[in-house]
């Protein structure tokens, strides 16, 4: 996506949820705070949820990613349950919409000290999907209820858990949609398989969200502010949890890229050859609108294709198998299959370092894309001299009759224009 294309999505998203904050402070401000023990401690409580949702700055090249799942779910939950608040141990409120946004995004500001203090800069991403999903469900939700709209309707039928359903729903499709053209706008990636990403997520923890923020609201309209820390504790406790499982998946990862550096210096393969290769082999999945499975699997098999050359007895020149003849290139690949099945990683992986000798034909695509950005990598390193990477296109592009897939080539040649590296 060009830059001012990317610019102008994120404008877009910004300036409604900017117009509507200051709205709502401006409103807050003059008319008072309507019930301040409990904006209080939704306060607190959404703030909680948001400092504990982000965790130490991330090692060069990883970090979530934009469109990565919501990292504060107990934040979302309170703000959730702030904005569906009718009633507090039995008494009506009357926050209203302006009060509820003006909450959020006090809370959420509060939560970005941290990220500021560490020089991350702030998430103004998420704050501004935060700030524009709750002003919705709070405008569905609080009209109604003060108005004894939905008082009405509860009592014709069973029309208010219908009504709370189709709200949360509508209100998780709007946090997925923005979290999509977010993450393209930032990227450059394709928005189709951002937001499907963002829409499987939903039945999990989307789900949890929307029915916490429910619960929530309903156990204060009953039980008054007790109820916050009764149902919120196993929320933070499976936030902490989560994170727990975030940070062995990033040493996992880790942990594959050291043994994948096992070539270089052995110095069968260029310092970086496998770095490059993943992180283009990711770029060019997502370009083929890969889901986020496939793209793991994608990027580990591309950090550990050449683990096979170290059966040979002398490096290949510049780590490219190439020119070597079929048998040779197909013991390797079988070499290096054997030993990813080793290190634990999902079978996968291993078929697609196995198969990279293959006629690209009888590849299962991610094979494919392995193979050509390591062609790429191969063909644009340091010795290839100025205007490499465009010659190493055009002599990818001339394969295509036998040794590329033409798709893959022409993914790799958008994710390249793009800035994917420079061409």
């Amino acid at each position: 996506m060009p830059a001012a294309r990317g610019g102008a999505v994120i404008a877009a998203v910004y300036a409604p949820a900017g117009a509507l904050a200051c709205w709502s402070l401006g409103r807050t401000l003059w008319e008072g705070l309507a019930e301040p023990g409990i904006a209080l401690a939704f306060g607190v409580l959404i703030a909680v949820g948001e400092l504990a949702g982000w965790g130490p700055a991330p090692a060069a090249g990883g970090g979530r990613a934009p469109g990565e799942r919501e990292g504060a779910p107990l934040g979302a939950a309170g703000a959730l349950a702030y904005a569906l608040l009718g009633e507090a141990g039995g008494r009506p409120t009357t926050h209203g919409v302006p009060q509820t946004v003006a909450v959020v995004l006090a809370a959420g500001l509060v939560g970005l000290v941290p990220q500021i203090a560490r020089g991350r800069g702030p998430a103004l991403d998420h704050l501004a999907r935060r700030i524009l999903t709750i002003g919705f469900a709070a405008t569905c939700f609080q009209p109604l209820y003060n108005t004894g709209t939905l008082g009405t309707w509860v009592a014709s039928g069973p029309v208010y858990p219908l009504f709370m359903t189709g709200l949360m729903a509508l209100t998780a499709l709007c946090d997925a949609v923005l979290a999509a053209a977010l993450a393209r706008a930032r990227t450059g990636w394709p928005y189709g398989p951002l937001l499907r990403d963002e829409l499987r997520a939903l039945p999990g923890i989307g789900s949890a969200i929307c029915a916490t923020g429910v619960v929530i609201s309903l156990a204060t309209a009953v039980a008054g502010l007790w109820a916050l820390p009764v149902f919120c504790l196993p929320l933070l406790l499976t936030q902490f949890a989560f994170r727990r499982f975030a940070a062995v998946r990033t040493t996992y990862r880790q942990t594959i890229a050291s043994l994948a550096r096992s070539t270089e210096i052995a110095g069968y393969t260029p310092h970086g050859h496998a770095r490059r290769v993943a992180a283009l082999s990711r770029a060019v999945g997502r370009e083929l609108e890969l889901n986020e499975p496939d793209l793991d699997v994608l990027e580990y098999a591309a950090l550990m294709h050449d683990i096979g050359q170290l059966s040979l007895l002398d490096p290949v020149p510049d780590g490219a198998t190439s020119p070597l003849p079929p048998a040779e290139q197909r013991r390797i690949a079988l070499l290096g299959g054997a030993v990813v099945r080793q290190t634990g990683v999902p079978a996968e992986v291993a078929v697609i370092v196995e198969r990279q000798a293959d006629p690209y034909r009888d590849q299962p695509v991610t094979a494919r894309i392995v193979r050509t950005v390591n062609a790429y990598d191969d063909l644009s390193g340091e010795s290839a001299g100025p205007g490499g990477s465009l010659r190493a296109l055009e002599r990818l592009r001339l394969a295509t009759a036998q040794d590329h897939e033409p798709r893959v080539v022409e993914a790799l040649a958008r994710v390249l224009s793009c800035g994917g590296r420079a061409v």
